[in-house]
């Protein structure tokens, strides 16, 4: 892989991270068309330069991140309920990382139907369920309770699964218990930092950070232009979703799906 295929992905994965679109289908969609072999780096590449958009996220929220002044037991409630809704997806993914990664990433027949179904999700979520929903008055991570950090964590797991988005899993089953757009899109925000963490350490773990020098240089090229593609998505992804839906995604994604879906068949 070369600087510019490198960096490339580094904008694919700014763009897609926190967006309910998929990162990961994206990334392997970009992989495709530049016509690059699904190696064993490569997929520890595409999972690697998620966490430099994830740390555009430590950038914008270290106020709060780094704030231990509310304590539980001597443990800062905001990290203990991210940890607790981290919990499933860690466990999870730890038992299922040789699945994930031999026959999960890069299976573009799955991609698409995911991808479509989910797009199908959101359209119907959006026109339907949005409406009905009971809005909670929570305004902090700190109130969220056991139950929801539980349940935002789980579905989060489903994310394991390429094209399923793990921003989309945590922010339409908060919304399903009434927890605000806003808190909603900041928690799936925070809970990737845990999440993407642990599987970039534990990924170059197996590997045994096997790399060449020419990997390592892709590594930090698309780790650096993703940090900084997602500074700038994120902020804007706060001002979108105080005003719109979620349903244009919902579209793109069905089209995408569709699109995805007649190039394993007639490539």
């Amino acid at each position: 892989m070369n600087i510019i295929q490198a960096t490339i992905f580094g904008i694919i994965e700014g763009i897609t991270e926190f967006l309910p679109i998929s990162s990961t289908a994206h990334l392997d969609i970009t992989r495709l068309f530049l016509n690059i072999p699904a190696t064993d780096f490569v997929k520890s590449f595409e999972i690697t330069i998620q966490l430099g958009a994830i740390l555009a996220v430590v950038f914008l929220y270290q106020k709060k991140i780094f704030n231990f002044s509310n304590t539980k037991y001597g443990i800062p409630v905001f990290w203990r309920n991210i940890i607790i809704a981290f919990l499933p997806t860690g466990i999870i993914g730890f038992v299922l990382y040789q699945l994930i990664k031999d026959h999960l990433l890069g299976n573009t027949m799955l991609m698409a139907i995911t991808l479509i179904l989910g797009g199908v999700f959101i359209i119907f979520f959006e026109k339907k369920q949005e409406k009905q929903i009971v809005e909670s008055n929570k305004q902090n991570i700190e109130s969220l309770s056991m139950r929801e950090l539980l349940i935002m964590g789980t579905t989060q797991a489903l994310a394991v699964v390429p094209g399923v988005s793990r921003s989309l899993s945590v922010i339409i089953s908060g919304r399903m218990m009434g927890i605000s757009r806003s808190l909603v899109a900041e928690f799936s925000f925070l809970l990737a930092i845990p999440t993407m963490l642990s599987a970039t350490i534990y990924d170059l773990y197996k590997t045994g950070f096997d790399f060449s020098r020419d990997d390592w240089t892709a590594l930090f090229v698309g780790f650096v232009v993703s940090f900084v593609v997602a500074f700038f998505v994120i902020k804007w992804l706060i001002s979108y979703i105080q005003k719109n839906s979620f349903i244009v995604f919902g579209y793109y994604r069905i089209i995408l799906g569709i699109f995805l879906l007649l190039f394993f068949v007639f490539y």
